[in-house]
C-alpha cells in the first residue's frame, strides 16, 4: 500500500483506498492468457489487520515530512527522481528511524537493504544504505551536543566551593586565643621579704665567772 501512495491524487484518497484493501481479503484478476492471477490475499487476524492498517495510515499521513528529510540528505537525487521501489522502502524505514523507538536505527537499516535486494534492482542497496546512514550520522551528532550542555553543568556544580561547617568555627576562634594569650607578657612575681630572725637564734649572752665575782 505504501508503493502505490504514490498513484492517488490526494492523501485522503489513498488512506481510502487503504481501508478497501483490508476489506476485501482476495482480489484477484484474469490476464490476457486467461489465466487466473491473485493480486493480493490478506490473511490476516482481526487485531493484526487493524494495527496494519493504523500503522500505515500513520506512515502516509507522515509522507510531506519523510520526504522533506529526503530531499535534504539525499544530494542530487530528489524524491521525484527515485524509483518507486526505493522511494518507498526509504519512506518505511525513515517513519521508523524517527517516529518508531520500539525499532533500533540498525534494524531498520537491515531490514531496508533487504528488501531492496528482494525488490529493487542492483544499485538499489548500497543507495537504501548510503541514505539511510546519514540519518544514523546526524542522530549521534545531534545526541552529542545535546548531552554536552547536561556534562557542563554537572561539572560546574561539582568544582564549586563547599560552605564550611559550623562546628570547625569554635576550634579557630580556640586556637587565635591560646595563640594571643601566649604573645601577651606574664607578671613578674613579686620577690617574697626575708623573714625575721627567730629570737631563738640571737647570741645569748656569756655569763659572768662567778669566780671574779668573788
Amino acid at each position: 500500500m505504501l508503493f502505490s501512495a504514490d498513484f492517488y491524487p490526494t492523501q485522503e484518497e489513498a488512506i481510502a483506498q487503504l481501508g478497501q484493501y483490508f476489506q476485501s481479503p482476495e482480489e484477484d484478476d484474469v490476464d490476457e492468457s486467461g489465466i487466473l492471477q491473485v493480486l493480493h490475499k490478506v490473511e490476516l487476524k482481526e487485531a493484526d489487520s487493524e494495527y496494519l492498517q493504523a500503522r500505515t495510515a500513520n506512515i502516509m499521513e507522515k509522507i510531506p515530512e519523510i520526504d522533506e528529510k529526503l530531499n535534504q540528505a539525499a544530494a542530487g537525487w530528489k524524491t521525484k527522481r527515485m524509483g518507486k521501489v526505493e522511494l518507498t522502502i526509504l519512506r518505511l524505514a525513515l517513519y521508523e528511524m524517527l517516529h518508531d523507538d520500539a525499532i533500533p536505527e540498525k534494524v531498520s537499516i537491515n531490514e531496508a537493504v533487504e528488501l531492496a535486494k528482494k525488490f529493487g534492482g542492483n544499485d538499489s542497496p548500497s543507495f537504501v544504505n548510503g541514505i539511510l546512514a546519514k540519518f544514523v550520522v546526524k542522530g549521534a551528532r545531534a545526541a552529542a551536543e545535546a548531552k554536552a550542555p547536561e556534562e557542563n553543568k554537572v561539572c560546574g556544580e561539582t568544582q564549586e566551593p563547599r560552605e564550611t561547617q559550623a562546628s570547625q568555627e569554635p576550634q579557630e576562634i580556640q586556637a587565635s586565643q591560646e595563640i594571643r594569650a601566649s604573645q601577651e607578657p606574664q607578671e613578674t612575681p613579686v620577690p617574697q621579704e626575708p623573714q625575721e630572725i627567730q629570737a631563738s637564734q640571737e647570741p645569748q649572752e656569756i655569763p659572768e665567772n662567778k669566780e671574779s665575782e668573788a
